[in-house]
């Protein structure tokens, strides 16, 4: 079986998801519980406990869930698409702990001002950041405002220099990939997430560049979590595996005898609520309880991980080396059976 080095699965012939690659651990760990891997990192000069950013999804990150997660050590960007934003504006000085929030790119300059004078990451929240007014927007907020910029979507590193130029800090990677995102199959646009990681990461290596990655999209479990970081991401952005918990946005449904919440895409029928172009799919998810329960599941996951790589931090998670790519039983093997 031949090993392979992120060069290998960056010049691999078919696009690669997280389900086709697995981590392979090839040196004895000096690492005699996974208690001793710590999983703190640093992103856009915020501490983090673990690397993990909420999506600013209308049915994943509002106020309650953003104050929680940042209370976990972790990041929550507030959704730009119903009563949260305005509720902050208004009693901005209530408001503990939120840090990042998300906007259009069409939000007033006056809207931005206040919301860049008590949170330190502005995350421009567009499907497709290869666009020049995007850039420009990038451009006019970095000269106006002392803040950090996410911008995003991007599948590959092509255009990563220009976002930098243009004053972005962190990148979301990932089109199409996401558990209710239509895009790919409404307009032909995409690649596999491990692909598209490996596309910007090289970029970035090769232009010499301090742009963060930020894997988007694809994740389903916190071994999906290990790859992303192993690949070479500064952090992971979760929709999904947050979903049908307490804190996101929405009343908690009753139906056969089952707890269920809302999760849908941000640009499904259900957020933009007008008949255009829908390139996002709505469903329900079960109830998960607190999100606490989750974050402890994806830390557990990740450490015992970067246990069997012999990875103390993230730094040496982050150099590893050493994967297998899947032939489609070997994946269904994995599975557990019941």
């Amino acid at each position: 079986m031949k090993i392979y080095s992120k060069k290998d699965l960056n010049d691999y012939h078919q696009s690669l998801t997280y389900d086709d690659i697995s981590l392979i651990p090839v040196e004895i760990s000096r690492i005699r519980s996974r208690t001793e891997a710590a999983t703190s990192c640093k992103f856009l000069d915020l501490n983090l406990a673990l690397p993990v950013i909420s999506s600013p999804m209308e049915s994943v990150t509002g106020i309650e869930m953003a104050e929680e997660l940042n209370r976990l050590g972790c990041l929550g960007i507030l959704n730009r698409f119903d009563s949260s934003l305005e509720e902050v504006l208004n009693n901005h000085t209530e408001q503990n702990g939120i840090k990042s929030v998300s906007i259009a790119l069409n939000t007033s300059l006056d809207v931005i001002e206040k919301l860049a004078e008590h949170h330190s990451i502005i995350c421009i929240d567009t499907a497709n950041a290869n666009n020049h007014a995007v850039l420009k927007r990038t451009e006019e907020l970095k000269k106006r405002f002392d803040v950090k910029i996410i911008i995003g979507n991007i599948a590959h590193g092509a255009s990563l220099r220009q976002m930098e130029s243009a004053g972005a800090d962190a990148v979301r990677v990932g089109i199409g990939s996401g558990s209710v995102c239509t895009t790919s199959i409404q307009t032909g646009i995409g690649i596999g997430q491990v692909s598209s990681l490996l596309s910007v990461l090289f970029a970035r290596q090769e232009m010499n560049l301090k742009i963060q990655i930020i894997a988007d999209g694809g994740i389903k479990s916190p071994g999906d979590v290990a790859k992303a970081m192993a690949l070479g991401a500064d952090a992971v952005m979760l929709g999904r595996m947050l979903s049908g918990t307490k804190e996101t946005p929405g009343e908690v449904i009753k139906y056969n005898g089952q707890l269920w919440k809302k999760y849908r895409g941000s640009a499904s029928f259900g957020v933009k609520m007008r008949n255009e172009f829908i390139e996002g799919e709505e469903t329900m998810v079960g109830y998960k309880g607190v999100v606490k329960n989750v974050i402890d599941s994806i830390s557990d996951g990740l450490r015992s991980s970067m246990s069997y790589m012999n990875c103390f931090n993230l730094e040496e998670l982050k150099k590893i080396e050493t994967f297998a790519v899947l032939s489609n039983s070997s994946y269904i093997e994995r599975l557990p059976k019941v």
